[in-house]
């Protein structure tokens, strides 16, 4: 998976359908000149329904559908028919995105399992036709309700990679070559920071033909909560990880001092991060011998389960697989759903490019006086 092809950041106008106008239609024929009101009611406005599919990792085919909208109701008919409705707009995205408000940043639902289906914005309903409204002091109403006009909004889709554990380490720390060893994955590797770009998804094998789903999140450096590096883009993918596996390389200077600053960067994004269970893994290990291991675990953080192993060796990867194994499978450690909290709007996808909003402006009856307070809230 390219960058040129990984989109988890995608920005869209939706517009639900517009319910259709009652009929207001007086039966009429040969025989009958005052047959009274036979209007039909108008049809629902289609929906704009979100659907969780497996068959999409990203956002990419809604990168430049950037408006949709979906059917109008038709009006109602003479003998009591109903308008048509709407055709209903279904927006297939991969599980993990969430929604949220363009404008204001606020929350609005967000798809987690394949099949799910959430109506996003429900089309208007469709007016009443004049039958409904006979009296026996109004025994031919000539009036009829209108449709409920449509919902609109620009909406922010991000995709939050859903895994049982998250790779969290600095540039270079090893995260795609332990990927690309315990599973089928092929992420690009080389000897300079930031070689990923975008995360990574891989299936681990693991005895009795078992496996779980293991995510290499870019490289993260200090400050990458405040925007430095690649800043907080893909922290967000942490979120929706069972465990997280802090990656350090056994010749890094100060190992406490660098776990410190991955967690930190955690907290910084979202405090609710550092609830979630840790492994710590001390990386590229086949350059030292045993005495100089033993002088690595003097100086190892505390209280946190931390494996000795080398991607290139094979060293301590069963151990990890099995401890990993025995995590992601406590019920404590199961994914649970982060707050569902705002976000603030900010410009840092400069890779999204701002578009204008339009509105099509129609004429619409919106005065319900002439219909004798007879108005939606009542019917």
């Amino acid at each position: 998976m390219s960058s040129s092809n990984f989109v988890d950041y995608v920005k869209i106008y939706c517009k639900s359908g517009k319910g259709g106008p009652g009929s207001k239609h007086l039966y009429r024929d040969k025989l009958t000149q005052k047959g009274g009101p036979d209007g039909g009611d108008g049809g629902r406005g289609g929906h704009i329904i979100l659907k969780g599919s497996k068959n999409h990792w990203t956002l990419i085919h809604l990168k430049y559908a950037r408006h949709i909208n979906a059917g109008d109701g038709e009006g109602g008919n003479r003998s009591r028919s109903f308008g048509k409705e709407g055709e209903d707009k279904t927006i297939e995205v991969p599980c993990g995105t969430v929604v949220y408000d363009a404008e204001t940043g606020d929350y609005i639902c967000d798809i987690t399992e394949d099949g799910q289906e959430v109506v996003l914005f429900a089309g208007g309903r469709g007016g009443q036709g004049n039958w409904h409204f006979r009296t026996s002091t109004n025994q031919t109403p000539r009036f009829a309700q209108p449709g409920e006009p449509s919902l609109e909004r620009t909406v922010i889709l991000q995709l939050k990679v859903l895994a049982d554990v998250g790779l969290v380490g600095f540039p270079n720390a090893g995260k795609s070559t332990l990927l690309s060893v315990v599973s089928a994955a092929k992420p690009e590797i080389a000897n300079y920071p930031f070689t990923t770009l975008v995360p990574n998804l891989g299936i681990v094998t693991y005895r009795d033909n078992r496996s779980f789903v293991m995510a290499d999140i870019p490289g993260i450096i200090e400050g990458a909560a405040e925007g430095r590096g690649l800043g907080l883009r893909f922290l967000r993918h942490i979120e929706r990880n069972s465990i997280l596996l802090f990656m350090i390389p056994v010749d890094t200077e100060d190992i406490q001092k660098e776990y410190d600053i991955l967690l930190n960067e955690l907290k910084q994004y979202n405090p609710e991060l550092v609830d979630k269970q840790r492994i710590l893994a001390i990386t590229k290990c086949d350059m030292l011998d045993e005495e100089l291991l033993n002088e690595v675990k003097k100086d190892l953080p505390e209280n946190i389960q931390t494996v000795f192993i080398s991607s290139l060796s094979g060293l301590g990867i069963t151990e990890l697989k099995d401890l990993i194994w025995i995590e992601i499978n406590k019920d404590s450690n199961k994914v649970v759903e982060i707050s569902r909290r705002s976000i603030e709007i900010t410009h840092h996808d400069v890779e999204i490019e701002e578009e204008e909003d339009y509105f099509e402006e129609e004429e619409e009856d919106d005065d319900l006086s002439k219909y004798k307070g007879i108005g939606w809230d009542e019917l």
